[in-house]
């Protein structure tokens, strides 16, 4: 880091705040867009801005939409008697791009992990359980990440769920424990999906 340029420290110091990123790795990417001409990087920081103004959590399922409410909430042609529970936004798009799934979602924001101090009322689990409350809803597929915080949350929604009357299923181990759902490809996705069982 060249300490008498400032404005570059800033540069590079935002890069390395992002998930991921290491010191080396934000240095290139803030030179890199100093290379570029400015109007690019005008453009880079307009996207950023208008994401944080326009994009907002679905009040629906807790996903990310420009909208008032997400497209797939919005839409009628999907199945609104099963709902995918996932740990984050991000999740979604991992079952959309297999193409296998044509049910609604709700993302929790995250697990249960008492050791990083997230009991079930930071989660969005009474918005959850709100949406099962009009009986349209039949079965739920327990989607959240095959690692312990995962396992326990899928337990304790199973616990809440089931007096219900609605079907609760867990996604298949094709998906190897400890591994998260963005890095699953669709194959192994799909035959999760086909072998869900009931919990």
């Amino acid at each position: 880091m060249n300490k008498s340029i400032v404005p570059l420290n800033e540069l590079i110091s935002q890069f390395a705040r992002l998930p991921g990123i290491g010191n080396k790795t934000a240095q290139r990417l803030a030179y890199s867009i100093l290379e570029q001409p400015k109007e690019n990087a005008k453009a880079f920081a307009d996207a950023l801005i208008n994401a944080k103004e326009k994009i907002h959590f679905c009040p629906v399922c807790g996903s990310l939409t420009d909208s008032d409410t997400c497209y797939i909430c919005d839409d009628a042609l999907r199945d609104h008697s099963v709902i995918c529970v996932v740990e984050e936004p991000r999740d979604i798009n991992v079952f959309e791009r297999v193409r296998e799934y044509n049910g609604l979602y709700h993302v929790l924001h995250g697990v249960i992990s008492p050791l990083d101090n997230i009991g079930p009322e930071k989660l969005k689990i009474k918005e959850l359980m709100a949406r099962l409350a009009d009986g349209t809803v039949k079965e739920i597929i327990m989607a959240t990440n095959p690692t312990v915080e995962g396992e326990a949350t899928a337990s304790y929604l199973s616990r809440l769920i089931k007096p219900m009357n609605i079907k609760v299923t867990r996604l298949a181990y094709g998906i190897p424990v400890g591994s998260d759902l963005e890095y699953a490809d669709e194959y192994t996705l799909t035959r999760a999906l086909q072998g869900r069982n009931e919990i």
